[in-house]
């Protein structure tokens, strides 16, 4: 056995709760058992969603921040501990989930700092010929109850991403965490109680979709529902909610585009870019290089930069530290994207570097000559594969083919060309275009969001913080 297997109740308002059955979780790697959580029902989310929004938060921005930071420096001081846990309930390596804490850390330290900002305004009235000498204060208040949902490629990052807005705008928020990876965010909560938080303000829920995820989003206390995920149940979210504020972060099929005034130091640049940005997390981030558009002048040299340097990944034992790349989350996973290889070289693709996959590791996988409309690329391929795509010379065509999947989240350009850059982040459909930078890259306190099948509103560190009433429904320009 891997580790002993240890049970995880769900933490509702600071209690441990369990229920009637479990559900196991598996290590990726060897898919053997490491641990149970209750598989709860409704009548637990029900009762969650209720603490929430019978308790009224009445914490200084002081306090808020004192947690918050507490939180943060909790993280570092554990977190051989906790990547240790990220990596047995989702298989990737060592290295990533240790960059998965300092990302948490990053989350928790900077919301501290703006949770002291004042988020107020004031208005002067006296702007026009009809106006008076009067000014307009405004106020945020916290929401009833947030119901949070989230995925399992980040099991510590995603739930940070959501809490940490929470509690610095004096909100309570109910979590389930999918039942793939769901011990990292009970570990988590247990952090923030001990650095202070009143534990009504966060509860973490666990049990199977058909059971509980109704109640997630129905429930009539819930003011606003954060979702990362899938498109299909991002849908389904906006059907289901009525009349209840959704903000929807989806899936991506994301582009590195590759143009063709770049010089070999370059080209080791942008290669650097594709292989990391296709890879790191298992390629299994929303934002990862999932197309790599290369355009034909310089596609041959690319290409061999490229295979070099996927050959010197070190795959296989998460734990070991040497190791670069670990497993996705299953072995399904790895299957379905091993077939979807195989169907591009079916239709013409080359397959130049494949090792072989064992159960749900999945290596990192080189295709060359990849057309655009294949189910490779054309449907959000959650795992550590190198598509590449040869594209025209002319841009309009590259931004064409770029344009041409139903998502529309990040992209990532490469050149040195002010011109064409700028002609890129005009005209992709996307909410973020990166210039010489992998799509995924952001600070914590950027606008996050994508259009098209990618989401609908956005994320960013104190996206909670306005009342219903405040704040129309927004996203990212594609131009952003």
């Amino acid at each position: 056995m891997t580790k002993t297997i240890k049970h995880e109740p769900m933490r509702i308002a600071g209690k441990k709760v369990d229920a009637e059955k479990n559900i196991n979780v598996h290590y990726p790697y060897t898919n053997e058992i490491i641990g149970t959580v209750p598989a709860g029902s409704a009548e637990h989310a029900k009762q969650a969603l209720d603490i929430a929004t019978k308790y009224q938060p009445k914490l200084t921005r002081y306090e808020r921040q004192q947690i918050l930071q507490k939180t943060a420096e909790e993280l570092v001081r554990r977190k051989e501990e906790i990547s240790d846990v990220i990596t047995y309930e989702l298989g990737i390596s060592k290295q990533d989930s240790l960059y998965e804490v300092g990302r948490a850390f990053d989350v928790f330290s900077l919301t501290a700092q703006l949770s002291i900002l004042d988020d107020g305004e004031i208005f002067s009235c006296d702007l026009t010929p009809h106006g008076k000498a009067r000014k307009i204060f405004t106020v945020r208040e916290p929401l009833r109850a947030i119901s949070a949902i989230t995925p399992f490629n980040h099991p510590l990052n995603m739930v940070a991403h959501k809490i940490a807005p929470s509690i610095a705008t004096n909100n309570c928020m109910v979590c389930k965490q999918t039942e793939l990876t769901p011990m990292t965010a009970m570990l988590l909560a247990d952090i923030l109680y001990d650095a202070g938080l009143p534990p009504e303000m966060f509860s973490v829920i666990t049990g199977w979709p058909q059971d509980i995820g109704l109640e997630m989003i129905q429930n009539p206390n819930i003011d606003l529902i954060t979702f990362t995920g899938s498109v299909g149940v991002g849908k389904y979210i906006a059907e289901q909610a009525g009349y209840k504020r959704t903000v929807l972060e989806l899936g991506g099929n994301d582009p590195l585009i590759i143009l063709n005034d770049l010089s070999d130091d370059d080209l080791k640049k942008a290669v650097e870019l594709a292989v990391t940005g296709a890879t790191k997390n298992s390629g299994q981030r929303c934002t990862a290089v999932k197309r790599i558009l290369c355009q034909n002048k310089i596609a041959d040299r690319f290409v061999e930069m490229a295979l070099e340097r996927a050959k010197k990944i070190k795959f296989g034992d998460p734990m070991n530290l040497s190791t670069d790349l670990g497993t996705v989350v299953n072995a399904e996973a790895a299957e379905l994207f091993d077939k979807r290889v195989s169907m591009a070289e079916d239709e013409g693709a080359k397959v130049l570097y494949h090792p072989g996959r064992e159960g749900a590791l999945l290596p990192p996988i080189v295709v060359d000559h990849v057309d655009y409309k294949s189910e490779l690329v054309l449907e959000e391929t959650f795992g550590p594969i190198i598509p590449i795509i040869r594209v025209p010379d002319e841009d309009e065509e590259v931004i064409k083919i770029s344009n041409s999947t139903a998502f529309g989240l990040s992209s990532g350009v490469c050149t040195n060309n002010f011109m064409r850059a700028k002609n890129y982040i005009q005209n992709l459909e996307v909410g973020t275009v990166n210039i010489w930078e992998v799509p995924g890259y952001r600070i914590e306190m950027s606008p996050f969001g994508g259009i098209k099948d990618s989401g609908l509103g956005y994320n960013c560190l104190l996206y909670t913080s306005p009342s219903p009433r405040d704040v129309e429904e927004c996203r990212m320009p594609s131009s952003a």
